[in-house]
């Protein structure tokens, strides 16, 4: 970037003293010859271009003088202004090439990772959410625009999701999650398709915009669809009915940029550090301050305020409830994440 702002202003320079040979070229033309503005310019076009047009009239040895240190001017101006130009061009052209093989790279070194598809609201939505729980991820994108706003802090592909050569790219054969978020349903339902065909262990969570769209999604192959305006008119309407308790559910989400108030942690993650038999033995809240709010069986049934006898089983999963610094706490505690 540094780089190019330097050849960048090496161009403002060269394209300043080239107006300016032009310019002292017409009023020298102008005053010395006493031509008309028509003239002068045509004397300094023939002049510096040295395409060797005859002059408009006869010249003394002052214009011819002058005629002279014009061409020499003119010489070197321009074959500066022609190797800085092409300096930038080519300049340019090779860093965006680095700065492609550097995000290839980076991509390439993923595994496990997510791949939002669209880069829209509720892609950006999406992108926010991972980026506070650091999970490491990957934005497919075709809107040029869009990538060159964010490339600076985003990993992106450039292209179309229903291609497979584009989700390829973005490591689908290695990632564990995709989100598409496309406005279309069809092109949702074509990403799904295509991505199941390419990994079959995949979880795929995608959106729709039509109730009927959703059985079609789930039959494509989509784990989770979600409606975002039908569950926008829901907050809505809970906004309304229990405007502190929404507020409250809300604030339990995202607090900050890199702050959260709820995680969700295998047993597993403690086993391997501590014996626990049941909630009990994990005794969170004394260790981090952090709460159970939750527990999610290995068959996927969730048990709400589970009782501290609960004994824990393998495969199992706890939700866990804290302010950021205590979630905090809890993940360097136990080397989670």
């Amino acid at each position: 970037m540094i780089m190019i702002q330097l050849f960048r202003s090496k161009v403002y320079i060269a394209i300043a003293l080239m107006l300016g040979v032009l310019s002292l070229g017409v009023f020298g033309y102008r005053y010395l010859s006493d031509l008309t503005w028509v003239d002068a310019l045509y004397m300094t076009i023939i002049t510096v271009t040295t395409v060797g047009f005859s002059e408009v009239g006869p010249m003394d040895t002052q214009e011819k003088i002058f005629t002279v240190v014009l061409i020499v001017l003119s010489v070197f101006i321009f074959a500066f202004a022609i190797s800085v130009i092409t300096e930038y061009i080519l300049s340019r052209s090779s860093l965006q090439e680095l700065k492609r093989k550097k995000v290839k790279n980076k991509i390439d070194s993923l595994s496990g990772h997510v791949i939002v598809c669209g880069f829209g609201r509720n892609g950006m939505q999406a992108v926010e959410r991972l980026r506070a729980y650091e999970k490491p991820f990957v934005v497919i994108e075709k809107d040029r625009e869009v990538i060159e706003k964010y490339e600076e802090e985003l990993l992106f592909v450039e292209g179309d999701a229903n291609e497979d050569e584009i989700l390829l790219a973005a490591g689908l054969d290695r990632a564990q999650h995709l989100i598409t978020a496309l406005p279309d349903d069809a092109a949702n339902l074509f990403v799904v398709l295509s991505a199941r065909q390419l990994n079959k262990d995949l979880f795929i969570v995608t959106r729709a915009s039509l109730v009927n769209s959703q059985k079609k999604l789930l039959l494509a192959g989509a784990d989770k669809v979600i409606m975002p305006d039908k569950i926008g008119g829901d907050h809505m309407a809970s906004l309304i009915v229990m405007p502190d308790l929404i507020t409250f559910m809300d604030k339990l989400g995202v607090e900050g940029e890199h702050t959260t108030n709820l995680e969700e942690v295998a047993i597993e993650d403690f086993k391997d550090q501590v014996e626990c038999n049941s909630l009990r033995d994990l005794d969170l809240r004394k260790r981090t301050g952090c709460t159970i709010i939750g527990y999610i069986e290995p068959d996927g049934n969730y048990i709400i305020n589970p009782e501290a006898d609960l004994q824990l089983q393998p495969k199992s999963k706890v939700i866990v409830l804290g302010r950021p610094e205590q979630i905090r706490k809890l993940n360097e505690m136990f080397r989670i994440g």
